[in-house]
């Protein structure tokens, strides 16, 4: 415990330091306060509690999913509107999301894959949707809100109080121009990549944008994904021709970049088709708003020439699944056949005659690199009423190789394990 604790204060000088952001990106109120280390005087809520009615009927809810022969699903905490999840690379912490105001830390204090208590994280910061998070591999929690980011270092070593470490990388109205706020398609995600750097997806507000809006997204990078340094310095647009990123991840074999993307609403039940891509170099175009999805044409675009060198989907999904959070799993606790593949969260259809999704999908991986046929790996939240028991969000990884995955409808973190040896 002393050595944590010393480490834990020569990061803090470290950050003193290393974090400081320059005038023009300087914090106001709060924020202000806390990148100088000084207290806000902001009570610490309650702990979200974990046991009860509502924990009991989520865990009746679970005896309906259904998995693969050897894995079983577990309630691993209550999570008021849980979203994209990042595990912390120290202790385990699980930091989540939402597209609320909240963000949350989870904590398995005694390690036995259930967490033993949840609270706010960083109360005294007033979040706007702050539904990405994602960690460097240093320990910097990042929280890629609606039109902002902000970083707090040593996360797992501050979360315990009500006043954490908080410095701004891209400041309100900087990460999209604010003319083009919207209460649609507003969910970030992150990712540190290979390289260091900070890859944020932005999605377009629109179901298919008007043509007037392309330049404009073209340039900044909505509808696309950008990436800049872990300070918000030297930002570039990354790829382009993506209507709505909800999930991505890089694989480890490769370095390359795979994204999930929602496609176009209102042409029928059964197209276009979700996607799961793979950016193989910086500056491709995924076909969007040209294609709806797949090599299906958009009628506001049925017309346009397709951009050169547009690059189809590695995978196709079935229609308004809604595929969100995904990741390459790199654990050893699963057999071998899912090691290096993909595993990926569908929220569900809204707007499909008969609901398809609320699952857990497998992607494997071929030797090539390139994705082989998605398989269905958990699923029972969508009854056959079409009533929802919840709707799968995100899924990450934790240090035993277990799968964590979250529900923003039942408002909870579910644990897949596996036991079949």
């Amino acid at each position: 415990m002393k050595s944590v604790l010393l480490a834990a204060v020569s990061f803090v000088a470290f950050a003193s330091s290393s974090f400081a952001q320059p005038a023009t990106q300087s914090p106001t109120g709060n924020l202000e306060k806390l990148s100088s280390f000084q207290s806000t005087g902001t009570t610490e809520p309650r702990p979200i509690p974990q046991e009860g009615r509502r924990a009991d009927a989520i865990r009746k809810n679970l005896e309906k999913i259904q998995l693969p022969a050897g894995f079983k699903i577990d309630l691993y905490a209550i999570v008021p509107d849980a979203r994209h999840m990042a595990v912390g690379p120290n202790a385990g912490v699980v930091f989540v999301g939402t597209r609320k105001s909240n963000v949350y830390a989870v904590t398995d204090r005694d390690k036995d894959r259930v967490a033993d208590e949840v609270k706010q994280f960083a109360p005294s910061v007033a979040f706007k949707i702050p539904n990405g998070v994602c960690f460097s591999r240093d320990g910097v929690l990042y929280v890629a809100e609606q039109n902002r980011v902000l970083q707090f270092p040593a996360a797992e070593f501050f979360y315990e109080g009500p006043d954490v470490a908080a410095f701004v990388v891209a400041k309100q109205g900087d990460l999209i121009p604010p003319t083009e706020e919207s209460f649609n398609h507003t969910a970030r995600v992150c990712r540190i990549g290979p390289d260091n750097k900070l890859y944020i997806a932005l999605g377009q507000p629109f179901n298919v944008p008007a043509k007037d809006k392309l330049d404009l997204y073209k340039r900044t990078g909505i509808g696309g994904i950008v990436r800049m340094d872990q300070d918000g310095k030297n930002r570039e647009v990354y790829a382009t021709g993506i209507r709505n990123s909800v999930g991505m991840d890089f694989n480890p074999a490769d370095k390359s970049l795979w994204f999930t993307d929602n496609q176009v609403d209102g042409m029928g039940d059964d197209q276009p088709p979700g996607e799961i891509n793979r950016v193989a170099n910086m500056g491709q175009n995924f076909g969007f708003p040209y294609y709806g999805g797949g090599t299906v044409r958009t009628v506001e675009y049925k017309d346009d020439p397709v951009p050169a060198g547009v690059v189809g989907p590695q995978a196709e999904m079935d229609p308004h699944a809604a595929d969100l959070g995904m990741m390459f799993y790199t654990g050893r606790m699963f057999p071998q056949t899912y090691q290096g593949g993909i595993f990926s969260a569908q929220h569900g259809s809204w707007n499909r005659t008969k609901p398809v999704g609320a699952r857990v999908m497998f992607t494997p991986i071929k030797q090539d690199g390139t994705a082989d046929k998605s398989q269905i790996f958990a699923e029972g939240w969508l009854t056959d009423n079409g009533e929802y028991l919840g709707r799968p969000t995100d899924v990450a990884m934790l240090p035993d190789g277990s799968l964590l995955v979250s529900d923003d409808t039942a408002g909870a973190i579910y644990r897949i394990s596996y036991e079949g040896r």
